[in-house]
């Protein structure tokens, strides 16, 4: 079951684990699965648990996490049973995990347990656990390595959306994939997901047609990709998301109030620096959600912040009548978040 260790060839960078795909996932003594791309870890762990299951039904299952651990526990969790079943462990939180942790990995990957494979989830969100990465990918431990890139690009989500209806042998038109992606352009999970009911529901190919009967109406999803544009501070990217918006039907209200939400999770978050998941119960939100406004805050200061909530409460109250032109309110409060200026300067 372990993977064959290639040789590394084209310098002292190359890597020498394997490098497998996310859509063809297998076991290995050790498989890295890194990237910050939720929805292709997750599909690859559930690949690898299916694999193996498949091959042994009895097949045990631990899961622990790297940021919360207590020595010997890995140890522990891939010694034999009594009658030798086989051994998942999935450690997730890598990217946070504790000097125990990388401590006992690294010395695990010198002696991996027969029948056990051994599953590390790192998002990369940070260089935490390095030492354990370096030496994974320099070929020790027999591993292989998943990686899950973010996929941004449209020209990536076109590939990505090809690619699920590819793996179902289900044929979709080049216009009706094009829609597709377009009503789900900044939610991987709501586009797998929607791929994926197409497949199960949809006799036949897909068409246009059909697309827009399922998902035509999805303008909420319009106003968080111009907020998010904005956040960014792509501030031509989000002026032209923005009128294509409003050219689809979106609503001005709902559209300041994604904007709304966004802000008010970047500024809870914002000067905080306890752990995701202490921080997320403590606040009621999920780790994603903090993780996701830590992101949001890249390059903003208290000053910006500031001046894009003001911004952005003055067109909730234009747009609901405080103003003639709320047209203009909007395209305002795009200029000020994305440029983080105040209007005009």
């Amino acid at each position: 079951m372990a993977a064959p260790r290639s040789s590394a060839r084209g310098g002292a960078k190359a890597t020498k684990v394997a490098q497998v795909s996310w859509r063809d996932p297998r076991p290995a003594p050790i498989v890295l699965v890194s990237g910050p791309e939720e929805v292709c870890a997750e599909r690859a762990i559930a690949g690898i648990r299916d694999y193996l299951r498949a091959e042994d039904p009895a097949l045990e299952i631990s899961d622990v996490r790297a940021d919360d651990y207590a020595p010997g526990t890995l140890l522990s969790m891939t010694s034999p049973s009594l009658f030798g079943e086989p051994r998942l462990v999935r450690v997730s939180g890598v990217e946070k995990c504790t000097d125990a942790f990388i401590q006992e990995a690294v010395s695990y990957l010198d002696h991996p347990q027969e029948g056990a494979t051994v599953l590390l989830r790192h998002t990369g969100a940070s260089v935490r656990g390095k030492k354990l990465l370096d030496a994974l990918r320099s070929g020790t431990g027999g591993g292989i390595e998943i990686a899950c890139p973010t996929i941004k690009r449209d020209s990536d989500r076109v590939d990505f959306a090809t690619g699920e209806f590819v793996a179902a042998k289900k044929r979709i038109a080049p216009q009706a994939l094009r829609a597709l992606v377009s009503a789900f352009v900044d939610d991987l999970t709501e586009l797998a997901a929607a791929c994926q009911q197409l497949i199960r529901d949809v006799e036949g190919d897909i068409t246009e047609d059909i697309v827009t009967k399922y998902y035509g109406g999805r303008v909420e999803v319009s106003a968080f990709v111009v907020a998010d544009t904005a956040i960014a501070g792509r501030y031509g990217e989000a002026l032209v998301a923005l009128r294509h918006a409003l050219d689809s039907g979106a609503d001005p209200v709902p559209m300041v109030a994604a904007f709304a939400m966004k802000l008010r999770t970047m500024a809870r978050v914002a000067g905080q620096r306890e752990p995701s998941r202490s921080l997320a119960q403590r606040l009621g939100m999920k780790d994603w959600q903090v993780d996701r406004a830590r992101r949001d805050l890249s390059g903003w200061n208290e000053r910006s912040l500031g001046l894009a909530i003001q911004a952005t409460a003055r067109a909730d109250a234009e747009v609901k009548g405080a103003a003639r032109d709320p047209i203009f309110a909007l395209e305002r409060m795009v200029t000020v978040i994305a440029t983080r200026t105040p209007f005009g300067e």
